[in-house]
């Protein structure tokens, strides 16, 4: 007879043990979130075990404990900080984790049920936040002045970390005339992205650890025991909610709403997101849901939701409380942009220029919205410093379109014998050497066009849109040319015939057809186009339009020493030297003079009088759509005017081009007092007139 399976979901004892197990892996984990500031699971992980945990007390309610991590609200307090028992509780709020439309259906048929409304009644009015990703403070005012802040704790009680708060600017430490004599102002303290990027870039020059992401960053800084290291941390703050205050019958604000009561915290000075909505009912809600979620990845901080609240304060309070949970306000999440899965393996990728990359073979695990299979371990540097082998369970995280990557590995679960990466010194693909020159963290195959890797990533590079384009030429056909040795060059591609396409995988006659008139086409193309197709290293699309201008003829460039070259604008010694290096190799000037051979042309000049730049040294940012002129074609203005033209804001921004629909970006400029101009603005300086 078989022995019983004790951890069968029909076995009460499983239910107990498994419920133990629970409730001390989440002690421990909360310990080293809360407390340790040193999470080693991403929360998706900590969320699944915790509802684990509520179903197996739910279904066994003699198994729920009052140490049970479901009664209380987060971590033990530090020993280094004074304690602070909270006036009023900070509670957390429940977490619907459905990421799709119906998790805000379910809250909002949850409230009207629990209000008694029928189907027939009004919608209910709700306020639609962001749920940041930092720390929560507790900001206590007397008579208008800061005299506590106080981190959440256990819900009960707080680290005191006054001075440490103090420190923040966006937090204001006396309030203006009106208001009440007692006020605590709950919020989050967070890191921005980018200041977050420019501290990690900071403690890497200073040689020391890079922070894993900004909201261990943020609470690492709050819980300085130093003030002056925490003032150099640079922390934000947003509020979106009250502790104690002083009531309405002993002078105290009389609020009737939570959307009020934020735009009274904002009149007082509190920092408020912008993103803050009024909602009626189920639908606008979805709507806020989706609206959030499309920009997400664009917002200069880190969400990980939103947060919908009943708006009336009087509705608020006939809903009440269950257990640790407000009844009237949920977090409705994001696919988490973190998550566990093991490393099946480490591959090495060779990129165009040669370049060795290590990527992670994952388990497959969704995270980010997408299933992820791969992640980047960008360098052998990288790779050590992770110490990431494989086995390993890993932390991958995943944001918008940017490409997965390892963020940490849990040591504890790393298997016996698990190796130390090192990179092949050779190829993998071609078996050339691979070297790592001075100064550079990347290993690169020496094979040149011999290898095939670098082969296929070329003729992609050169058939793509930016540079000569060449519509219908894909990964999957790049593929079956180069494998089948049909194309060993980029000149072989002008001399594929019908009949040769025809015969490949899955080309059918019209297919063909359609590539053969996609080459014949791509022939009349443009100096700065064919420059930045050919590959050169460092040579992108603006120092390709900066090189044509500037010599007009490309054997001018080809025969140009580096001194010649340096006389570029946009080109510095390492970009001149690569050009150099480029053309000083025989078969590379061979390419040059088959694919003209083959037809590929394009109109030359003279080269272009150095006339003064009016817009020399000024950086520009464009965002949103302008009525008249598309982004190419203002970038391309402004890049003949000497400008320079970025993709981010910052404080060494000159002017941001803003149209339509224009984003985050046109929100930073405001932010840091850029100076912003429209079309009829940006036209009116490229003719010399004042902005």
């Amino acid at each position: 007879m078989p022995t019983p399976d004790l951890f069968s979901p029909s076995s009460p004892s499983s239910d107990a043990a498994r419920a133990a197990a629970l409730r001390e892996q989440l002690h421990h984990h909360a310990h080293r979130y809360y407390t340790l500031d040193a999470p080693e699971i991403p929360d998706a992980e900590y969320d699944r075990l915790f509802r684990e945990l509520q179903a197996i007390e739910a279904a066994h309610p003699e198994l729920l404990m009052p140490d049970s991590p479901t009664q209380r609200v987060g971590g033990r307090v530090l020993d280094a900080f004074a304690s602070v028992r909270h006036a009023v509780p900070m509670l957390s709020i429940r977490t619907e984790t459905d990421t799709e439309a119906s998790g805000a259906q379910a809250f909002d048929a949850r409230v009207r049920r629990e209000l008694g409304l029928a189907e027939a009644d009004p919608p209910v009015a709700y306020v639609a936040e962001l749920k940041f990703d930092g720390l929560a403070m507790s900001l206590r005012y007397e008579n208008g002045v800061l005299v506590q802040a106080a981190t959440r704790g256990d819900g009960e009680v707080g680290e005191d970390v006054t001075q440490n708060v103090r420190t923040i600017g966006q937090i204001p430490l006396r309030l203006p005339a009106g208001a009440p004599p007692l006020l605590e102002v709950r919020g989050e303290v967070y890191m921005r992205r980018d200041d977050f990027e420019a501290m990690n870039a900071r403690q890497r020059d200073k040689g020391e650890k890079a922070f894993v992401n900004p909201r261990n960053a943020a609470a690492g800084a709050v819980r300085q025991l130093d003030p002056a290291i925490a003032a150099q941390r640079p922390l934000s703050f947003f509020a979106y909610g009250l502790g104690d205050i002083t009531p309405p019958e002993q002078g105290g604000p009389a609020f009737e709403t939570h959307y009020q009561m934020l735009q009274t915290l904002k009149s007082w000075g509190f920092p408020v997101a912008e993103q803050v909505a009024q909602a009626l009912g189920a639908a606008e809600l979805i709507a806020y849901h989706q609206r959030i979620g499309a920009t997400r990845d664009s917002l200069p901080f880190d969400i990980d939701g939103v947060v919908y609240k009943v708006d009336s304060l009087a509705l608020q309070r006939q809903l009440g409380f269950v257990t640790r949970e407000p009844r009237w306000a949920v977090a409705h999440k994001y696919p988490a942009q973190e998550e566990l899965t093991t490393v099946l393996g480490i591959d090495v990728q060779v990129g165009r220029t040669g370049k060795l990359t290590p990527v992670a073979k994952l388990a497959p695990v969704f995270v980010g919205g997408v299933t992820v299979t791969n992640a980047t371990l960008h360098n052998e540097d990288e790779a050590r410093r992770k110490d990431v082998r494989v086995g390993d369970t890993v932390i991958v995280r995943r944001a918008g379109d940017v490409i997965p990557e390892v963020v940490a590995v849990l040591p504890d679960r790393r298997p016996p014998g698990a190796l130390v990466f090192t990179m092949p010194r050779t190829c993998p693909v071609c078996g050339s050497a691979a070297v790592r020159e001075e100064d550079e963290a990347d290993y690169r195959c020496t094979g040149g066009l011999f290898c095939s890797a670098q082969r296929k990533q070329a003729i992609l590079h050169y058939a793509q849109r930016r540079a000569v384009e060449v519509e219908g030429l894909g990964d999957k056909l790049v593929d079956q040319l180069v494998d089948a040795g049909v194309v060993k060059t980029l000149p072989d591609l002008y001399r594929l015939g019908l009949v040769a396409l025809a015969s490949l995988d899955r080309m059918a006659e019209k297919s063909g057809q359609n590539i053969v008139e996609a080459l014949e086409k791509s022939k009349q193309t443009t100096l700065p186009r064919f420059l930045f197709g050919l590959g050169i290293r460092h040579v992108g699309e603006a120092t390709a339009k900066a090189l044509a201008r500037h010599f007009g003829k490309l054997d001018a460039i080809m025969d140009a020493g580096v001194e010649q070259l340096l006389e570029v604008n946009d080109v510095g010694p390492i970009v001149a030297q690569s050009i150099r290096t480029f053309f000083d190799q025989a078969h590379n000037r061979e390419v040059v003079a088959q694919l003209r051979a083959c037809g590929v042309t394009w109109e030359e000049g003279e080269p272009a009088v150095q006339a003064p730049k009016p817009l020399a040294g000024k950086t520009f940012v464009l965002t949103g759509t302008l009525p008249s002129l598309s982004r190419d074609q203002a970038k391309d203005l402004l890049e003949a005017a000497g400008a320079k033209v970025a993709g981010s804001v910052s404080k060494k921004t000159d002017y941001v081009v803003a149209g339509a629909e224009a984003g985050s970006k046109l929100d930073k400029a405001n932010e840091l007092g850029v100076k912003v101009l429209d079309e009829h603005g940006l036209l009116a300086l490229l003719q010399g007139e004042p902005a």
